[in-house]
């Protein structure tokens, strides 16, 4: 690939300024013919399920014993455009499949390497022993006519879970093997320009998976078809740098333009850069190109922010590099790609550094999955969930164990959340450094993005083929990004093997070896790449096995691990620990630690439960990692019948120099808060109002309630927010609370409660956090557990009035309007 730098352009005489004849448009850019759309979602498909075993129940595919014999041969019907798909299920990618599969029977015989049919996926009748679910066929039409003959066709897939075949109208046009490295295939040689049908067929394979947690099935991030003339940028061709300096910004693209037409082409590069209310802040300058066919030239250009703003978690201040590709006044491609400007850096003395200034990284771990949909999880919902972390103080996400969506980073650089991108492989294999090339080309224009993990607790780590299987790997990713240091997440040999290849090591819950560590190794940057894991069933106080509950006081976790009070006092005295991340900001399905035996169907690590309603655990790091805004919370509820005169234990979380507590109206005594930790009390039960009040500098700053509950009376709803975005995209909230009738919670409703949406809007899923709940996530009615329950709902195309509501028998209902705003 020839590297053209806009230098060598002038040395070769290949560069000049654009004519000064052409027309300029507002923005001070020439007016011309604009290209053809290049991006369009493909968001609606007709799906069903196939099978691994009965070649009728699979369409056809594999009936014939030379099933690959001949390239756009039948393969399978349901691959063929006239095949009739007007019985399938209409559905909206991103899509899980198996979300709303039964859960397998505990005791039904399945193969004794089957993970799929027991506790890490969730207990979801999917995998070798359930073949009737494993495999998922999907269909699309696209429109395509006589213009784009000649043109470049692609579809983009963000992540398909997990083996797939992509069909075009008959033809296997691509493979892909990732559960999560997007991938590309080029479909323009299949299609019918002549007005007859064009039909994406997808064959999706989720017998097997990937990883030890639940894993969802099917298409569950975008897709998108992508035209671009011959001469083209690639998708992810744009690599921006932004440099802070003492006179505003340098700004540095570094553009691929491709020339996959049967001549030699030349045009030129415009450039510029605008800010976020759209006008623009520099202009880069132009760069006159001659590009052979089949070739692919490589241009730098460099501009001048002045006066930037700097992307930063509180200020998530982001730009956006336009290109421009014209041959004569012809635009014949138009690009554009997002990018924040701002400096990392990891230190073994002061931690990380964000544009110059030490940051703690106060952060979770996360696996893509949520209550009611599964992985497949809306752009909207995707922004609501880093929305619940960011109100607890976290201001990092570690992508466990795979690369994230494409929404999830674009969430994240908008809220100001820092992104650790994990490979799913530890290896140098050509299969595994094609993902990893494909995922740190398109994500290395995030600003949130701020380091590469190469690998999670690997058999290797420690050994010399480790540190030769890690070495490859960042070597591939120093030529792709050389802006970004490395690192892994050791659960030991934090000193051998991969760990003397990284940048950064990663501390997997063994906080207290850190510091001995620290003392060995003072020029190595670490931090804590898995911390905490405290287990706690949401709104129970008291330890069950029997019913697989745990208490949610920070008491609760697994040998390898620690309470969240116990690793954050360790890393927040400590400058040269860059900041930890909680494993996990939610509970998800899956993994069932502590009871790996049905009926646990999720985790209970999460600080959020599955449906991002808080525990205790989450006010305390509420406390500690926002300080500046005072807090007290209150454990546990005070509705305890039939233990009068028998001692609670109470605690307090908060961040107030003092905490007084109260009971009736009672003082209990005040006591000082000790940094980073609680308080406690024993207080024997008496029915009435338990009140703590927190105190600065003899002012009371802060309180919190729990009051004793009559019976259940009413359900509250509320929403995220009232004015939604019609289209198909957005998502509300809806939050159903059940109250007594002086409107307090009770605290162990469980009633059955129904969800009903009027207007252009429909419900897509339901939950309520309880990790033992066997009910369905795809419905429109679910039991509160511990008082709550959550249903999710998708605005639809028209949007306009929307009312939605929630019943439970014997209970008062509640409503709430909505509005679906188009534009």
């Amino acid at each position: 690939m020839p590297r053209i730098t806009r230098r060598d352009l002038i040395a070769t005489g290949s560069i000049a300024l654009a004519g000064s004849g052409l027309a300029m448009s507002a923005a001070g850019h020439a007016a011309t013919d604009r290209p053809v759309q290049r991006r369009e979602r493909l968001a609606r498909w007709r799906f069903h399920l196939g099978h691994a075993s009965d070649l009728d129940r699979d369409f056809g595919f594999g009936r014939n014993q030379r099933t690959f014999a001949k390239a756009g041969a039948a393969t399978a019907d349901a691959a063929l455009p006239a095949f009739d798909d007007s019985a399938w299920t209409a559905v909206r990618v991103p899509h899980d499949w198996a979300v709303a599969l039964p859960f397998a029977s505990p005791a039904a015989p399945a193969p004794k390497d089957s993970e799929d049919a027991v506790a890490a996926h969730g207990f979801k009748a999917i995998g070798r022993a359930h073949p009737a679910n494993s495999i998922g066929w999907y269909r699309c039409p696209i429109a395509v006519t006589a213009a784009d003959r000649g043109r470049r066709i692609v579809l983009a897939f963000d992540g398909v879970f997990r083996d797939c075949l992509v069909f075009v109208n008959g033809h296997i046009v691509g493979r892909n093997e990732s559960g999560y490295a997007p991938f590309e295939v080029a479909i323009g040689d299949f299609l019918d320009y002549d007005g007859g049908a064009n039909v994406i067929a997808v064959r999706v394979d989720a017998t097997l998976g990937e990883g030890w947690f639940y894993e969802g099935a099917g298409i569950y991030r975008h897709v998108d078809l992508i035209r671009t003339d011959p001469l083209h940028i690639p998708e992810s061709g744009i690599v921006i740098v932004g440099e802070p300096g003492a006179e505003g910004a340098r700004v540095s693209a570094a553009t691929d333009i491709v020339n996959d037409g049967a001549g030699e082409a030349s045009g030129v590069l415009r450039q510029w850069i605008t800010g976020a209310d759209g006008a623009t802040v520099a202009t880069l300058p132009e760069v006159a190109f001659r590009i052979a066919a089949g070739e692919t030239a490589h241009v730098e250009a460099q501009a001048r922010v002045p006066a930037a703003k700097l992307w930063s978690v509180d200020s998530p201040n982001l730009y956006r590099l336009h290109a421009e590709l014209r041959v004569g006044t012809r635009i014949v491609d138009a690009h554009e790609a997002r990018f924040g400007i701002r400096t990392i850096r990891f230190d073994a003395a002061r931690g990380f550094l964000l544009n110059g200034q030490p940051a703690k990284l106060l952060g979770t771990c996360n696996h893509q999955d949520h209550a009611g949909v599964g992985t497949g999880i809306p752009d909207a919902l995707h922004a609501w969930r880093v929305a619940q972390l960011k109100a607890m103080g976290s201001n990092a996400w570690r992508s466990a164990h795979n690369p994230p969506a494409t929404a999830l980073l674009d969430a994240c650089d908008e809220a100001g959340m820092l992104m650790i991108v994990e490979a799913r492989l530890n290896s140098s294999d050509d299969e595994a450094a094609s993902q990893l090339d494909r995922i740190v080309r398109r994500d290395r224009n995030h600003p949130c993005v701020i380091a590469w993990s190469l690998g999670n607790e690997e058999p290797q780590q420690g050994s010399a083929k480790g540190a030769r299987i890690t070495a490859a790997m960042q070597a591939h990713v120093r030529r792709l990004d050389p802006t970004r240091p490395t690192t892994f997440a050791f659960d030991n040999s934090w000193d051998a093997g991969a760990a003397r290849v990284v940048d950064v090591v990663g501390f997997n819950y063994r906080t207290d070896k850190m510091e001995a560590f620290h003392a060995a190794s003072p020029t190595v940057p670490i931090y804590g790449s898995e911390t905490g894991s405290t287990v706690s069933t949401r709104g129970a106080y008291a330890n069950d096995a029997a019913a697989h509950v745990v208490r949610a006081y920070d008491t609760e976790h697994p040998w390898w691990a620690s309470t969240a009070e116990a690793w954050w006092t360790i890393a927040a005295e400590r400058s040269y620990i860059a900041g930890g991340f909680i494993w996990t900001g939610f509970d998800y399905r899956g993994e069932p630690t502590p009871f790996a035996q049905f009926p646990s169907i999720s985790s209970y690590f999460g600080v959020l439960d599955t449906c991002g309603f808080p525990k205790d655990n989450y006010f305390y790091y509420r406390a500690w990692w926002r300080p500046e805004q005072p807090l007290v919370h209150l454990l546990p509820h005070w509705t305890w019948p039939g233990k009068d005169g028998q001692p609670v234990e109470v605690w307090v979380h908060g961040n107030c120099a003092e905490v007084e507590l109260l009971l009736n109206g009672r003082s209990l005594g005040r006591k000082a808060m000790p940094r980073n930790r609680h308080l406690a009390w024993s207080v024997p039960y008496a029915p009435g109002k338990l009140e703590a009040r927190g105190f600065d500098g003899g002012r009371r700053v802060a309180r919190d309630v729990r009051e004793t509950a009559g019976r259940a009376a009413a359900v509250v709803l509320t929403a995220d927010k009232r004015i939604a975005r019609a289209g198909g995209d957005d998502v509300v909230m809806l939050r159903a609370e059940v109250v007594d009738a002086r409107g307090r919670p009770v605290p162990d409703a469980a009633d059955l409660l129904r969800f009903k949406v009027a207007g252009d809007a429909a419900i897509i899923g339901v939950g309520n956090g309880d990790p033992t709940s066997l009910e369905a996530d795809v419905a429109s009615e679910r039991r509160a557990f511990h008082g709550l329950a959550q249903a999710i709902l998708r605005i639809g195309e028209r949007g306009g009035p929307m009312l939605a509501s929630v019943t439970a028998e014997g209970l008062r209902g509640d409503s709430v309007r909505l509005v679906g705003m188009k534009g």
